[in-house]
C-alpha cells in the first residue's frame, strides 16, 4: 500500500499522485493562484523547516528562517522553471540561509543548546544524554561540515544532491564527509568516556 498525502482540503493523494498534484500546484501559483501557493507551501514546509531546526537547533529562528525562505520563493516563483526545479531551488535557498543565519548566531549569544527544548514532533526514544552530546559536538563542527551531516542523515539526501546543492564537487562532499564523521567519532567516544568516568 502506498503511503497517503494529505493535500490539506479534505482530500487525501496516494504518494504516486502526490508529484502531479504538485505540478499542477506549481502551474496554478506560477499564474498568480494563492490557494495553489499555500498548496506548495504545504508540501514543502516539513521539509524545509526540518533542515532549519536540525542546523540552528531553535524552533523560533528555524520558524523564522523557513518563513523568509517561502517569502523569498512567493517573490521569485516566475523564474523557476518547474515543480522539480522547486525542491531543489528550495533545498538551496534553505541551505545558504541556515548557513548565514548560523554565522550571525555565532557572534550573538543567544540560548544555549540545553536550553532549547526539540519540537514534539522530532523527539524519539533515544538516549536523551548520548543526543544531547551529539548535537553539542554537531554545534561545535564548522557550518559546511554541520550542513553536510544534516542534509546527509537528517534529509536522507544521496551525496550527488548534496553536491549539487551546495555547489561541491561530488568527491569533495565524500571526503569532507568521512573527515567530518571521523571527527564527530574521535569527540563522541572522548565526550562519552568523560562521562563514564564522571559516573564511576
Amino acid at each position: 500500500m502506498f503511503p497517503a498525502y494529505y493535500t490539506g482540503r479534505g482530500k487525501w493523494l496516494l504518494k504516486a499522485d502526490q508529484q502531479e498534484h504538485l505540478r499542477e500546484a506549481f502551474t496554478r501559483a506560477a499564474q498568480g493562484d494563492t490557494t495553489a501557493f499555500a498548496d506548495l507551501v504545504r508540501d514543502r514546509q516539513s521539509m524545509v523547516f526540518g533542515i532549519c531546526w536540525h542546523y540552528l537547533q531553535d524552533r523560533a529562528l528555524a520558524e523564522d528562517v523557513a518563513q523568509e525562505v517561502f517569502l523569498e520563493l512567493y517573490q521569485k516563483l516566475s523564474t523557476l522553471e518547474s515543480a522539480e526545479h522547486l525542491t531543489y531551488w528550495l533545498r538551496r535557498v534553505t541551505v545558504n540561509r541556515c548557513i548565514d543565519q548560523g554565522r550571525r548566531k555565532k557572534n550573538r549569544q543567544e540560548l544555549a543548546m540545553d536550553d532549547v527544548a526539540e519540537p514534539a514532533a522530532i523527539q524519539s526514544h533515544t538516549d536523551p544524554l548520548l543526543t544531547r552530546k551529539l548535537r553539542q559536538t554537531l554545534e561545535l563542527l564548522p557550518e559546511k561540515q554541520r550542513m553536510l551531516v544534516i542534509l546527509r542523515y537528517q534529509e536522507g539526501l544521496d551525496l550527488a544532491e548534496i553536491g549539487d546543492l551546495m555547489k561541491m564537487p561530488l568527491n569533495t562532499v565524500k571526503s569532507t564527509l568521512h573527515r567530518t564523521l571521523e571527527d564527530l567519532r574521535k569527540k563522541m567516544t572522548r565526550k562519552l568516556g568523560e562521562i563514564r568516568y564522571a559516573i564511576f
